[in-house]
């Protein structure tokens, strides 16, 4: 099974508008309430497609209630431990073009259920194919939460993802990943400077960032695809189009495909390929977590998946 962590796990709010415009009153259309976070998101994907996956995290409180419920109806196996707070909610407002979100921040996790979860972690760490830790670290969790975790998962040889920004991502970086998977405004917040834009800037930051720890870094640039410095090569891969909808849980569906990619042993360019796909299936459904099967089948022929060349400054 694959094992999905999510320290900061949220009920997810969608609402469903004509047209989002500042400072007015909206009628919602439709509101949907789901579990989420983005190792969630992630466990949704994989069960969708049918690859035995596990849940877990930290959840608390009257809504932590509700996202285990939430699970169990989704068919999710979770081993989510408990804690005093009150887990957060998250509210995207969908137009069918683009969204706008709105993240709480999340409950005060103590020392104490800090130490029980990674008790927790290190038993499921060890009959899992793959471990993806995703999202933002709660109050009291500490910085080096995500390298904690990836040392765990090199412990038992089980490859491990890290989906994360700024100091959690930073200090993941010397554990050793197998992936990181940041996206170009993650990759400034890790490395300082400027997002880069340009396929050759992306790819140079990519690159600097392995060189930091990660056996891979796969980089989303939402429709303009992925960029990925992998041991022994660079890659591009990219949809023919762009596709309209909700891009909120995009970047969730990359990990998922990585995730089944790595604990099958796939080769990087057809994995890069199979989540670009993905990525672009989540798109055109509303809400985070799930995709277009229609148009995964769709897509998966389509994309190419090109070499690139590094600068001779930064070729190994």
């Amino acid at each position: 099974m694959i094992l999905t962590v999510t320290l900061n796990a949220a009920l997810d709010v969608t609402y469903r508008i004509d047209a989002l415009a500042p400072h007015t009153t909206h009628r919602v259309r439709e509101v949907t309430t789901r579990p989420g976070g983005k190792g969630v998101n992630v466990a949704a994907v994989l069960t969708q497609l049918q690859e035995p996956v596990v849940a877990t995290g930290l959840l608390g409180g009257p809504t932590g209630e509700q996202i285990r419920a939430g699970l169990a109806t989704a068919q999710i196996p979770e081993a989510f431990v408990p804690i005093a707070g009150d887990s957060r909610r998250t509210l995207v407002v969908a137009d069918g073009t683009d969204a706008t979100g709105f993240w709480e921040p999340g409950p005060p996790v103590t020392e104490a259920e800090w130490e029980a979860f990674v008790s927790r972690f290190r038993g499921l760490a060890k009959v899992a194919r793959a471990v993806v830790l995703s999202g933002s670290l709660p109050v009291g969790v500490p910085n080096d939460a995500y390298a904690r975790l990836v040392a765990i998962a090199n412990e038992v040889a089980v490859p491990s993802i890290v989906d994360a920004e700024g100091t959690a991502l930073g200090r993941a970086l010397p554990a050793r990943p197998t992936v990181v998977k940041p996206n170009a405004a993650e990759l400034a917040s890790v490395r300082g400077g400027r997002t880069p834009d340009t396929v050759a800037d992306v790819l140079a930051a990519a690159h600097a960032l392995r060189a930091a720890g990660p056996g891979a870094v796969v980089c989303s640039r939402g429709a303009d695809g992925l960029i990925a410095s992998v041991p022994h090569g660079a890659y591009r891969a990219a949809p023919p189009a762009a596709v309209s909808g909700n891009p909120t849980g995009a970047g969730d569906a990359v990990v998922a495909a990585l995730a089944r990619g790595l604990a099958n042993g796939d080769e990087w360019r057809a994995l890069l390929a199979d989540a670009v796909a993905l990525s672009a299936a989540a798109v055109a459904v509303p809400v985070a977590g799930a995709f277009d099967d229609r148009e995964y089948d769709r897509l998966r022929p389509t994309i190419e998946t090109e070499p690139l060349i590094l600068p001779e400054t930064l070729a190994e």
